[in-house]
């Protein structure tokens, strides 16, 4: 019997059975991300995926990784974890769609002390779920179980996505030009970044779980557990019909770090901070870190993001369409000419 020629490595902490019964519980929330192009199934060596190239006359592979950071710890302490695997996309599928790449194909990695059957599945359908969002595969995986690497109740996340572009038609940011406008798209919270400090001021505020965000409605679980959005419709639609010079992901690092890596280094971003909505949770995250909005800007998205850079003609418009998608958006200031070695994005206070 199976069980039995595994018992020496179950006796050692590694359950082979529960293994397999996890692929049996997700394989149902995998196929439905199955998209034209995957030649294979869940539970294969590796996973085929045969991509259209029938439009595209020079096409290009582009390709992202990243994990979800020590947001993870609030999951485990707040015992919520299927919105986690939705993060754990995201952070990937986001940074390719900058290149104006569209997802194909995503490829998890779920590590464990002691296999959770009920938390891995919650983690993984989130995975899933965050494919389906993001119009692409859960081609495959790997759940990887061991003994005395993680705390009890604990488990470490990690991912990547392919995507593909045609050549002449990556955006990278090389036509953006003095005057073009800066768009901001709302984000749906603190998304997958600064957790280390958010964790520390939660402790230091004595909030708990199911206290509500001062100045909000939602709950801290609801709010620090938020899933980070998926951007790639509103912006596989801008993009096939509109000029979009320019985009950039808003993580780690804030406006400041992320939106210098599309600008041409003759150029300066100049954004006016009482453009956008602000949330209540940064709010507070500034109120008890006592912080000033020039730190905030730099650890935080502060309610934006995603960027997008475009001809100022039409930036009433893209703002418009993406209003009617249901997400928020706001042009949030111009491109103008850099003086010097003067920073590339500047907030106008």
């Amino acid at each position: 019997m199976p069980s039995e020629r595994s018992k020496a490595y179950t006796d050692a902490g590694v359950d082979i059975n529960a293994g397999n019964a996890l692929i049996a519980r997700i394989k149902g929330a995998v196929d439905k991300t199955y998209i034209h192009g995957v030649h294979s199934d869940l539970g294969g060596f590796g996973g085929l995926f045969r991509p259209d190239l029938s439009d595209m006359a020079d096409p290009v592979l582009v390709s992202s990784t990243d994990g979800v950071g020590t947001k993870l710890k609030l999951a485990f302490a707040f015992d919520k974890h299927d919105t986690v695997g939705i993060d754990l996309v995201a952070m990937s599928v986001n940074d390719i769609l900058v290149l104006g790449a569209k997802p194909l194909f995503f490829l998890d990695y779920f590590a464990a002390g002691k296999l959770d059957l009920n938390c891995a599945e919650a983690v993984i359908t989130g995975i899933a779920e965050g494919c389906r969002i993001a119009g692409c595969a859960l081609l495959g995986g790997e759940t990887a179980e061991m003994p005395d690497m993680y705390a009890g109740g604990e488990y470490d996340l990690a991912g990547f996505c392919v995507g593909i572009v045609d050549n002449d038609k990556i955006i990278d940011g090389h036509t953006i030009r003095v005057g073009d406008a800066i768009i901001g798209i709302a984000s749906s919270g603190p998304h997958s970044n600064g957790y280390s400090l958010i964790r520390k001021l939660l402790d230091k505020s004595g909030l708990t779980a199911n206290d509500p965000v001062p100045g909000s409605d939602k709950t801290v679980r609801e709010t620090l557990l938020a899933p980070t959005r998926i951007y790639k419709d509103v912006v596989r639609s801008l993009i096939r019909d509109r000029e979009i010079k320019g985009m950039a992901h808003i993580t780690g690092g804030g406006l400041y770090d992320n939106i210098p890596r599309v600008l041409p280094g003759s150029v300066q971003a100049v954004i006016a901070f009482e453009r956008w909505q602000i949330p209540p949770v940064f709010h507070w995250l500034k109120q008890e870190g006592k912080l000033t909005w020039p730190e905030m800007l730099q650890i935080f998205n502060c309610g934006i993001g995603y960027i997008l850079i475009a001809p100022v003609e039409a930036a009433e418009d893209i703002v418009s369409r993406i209003n009617a998608m249901d997400m928020p958006a706001w042009i949030l200031g111009a491109i103008a000419q850099r003086k010097g070695e003067e920073e590339q994005v500047r907030i106008v206070f």
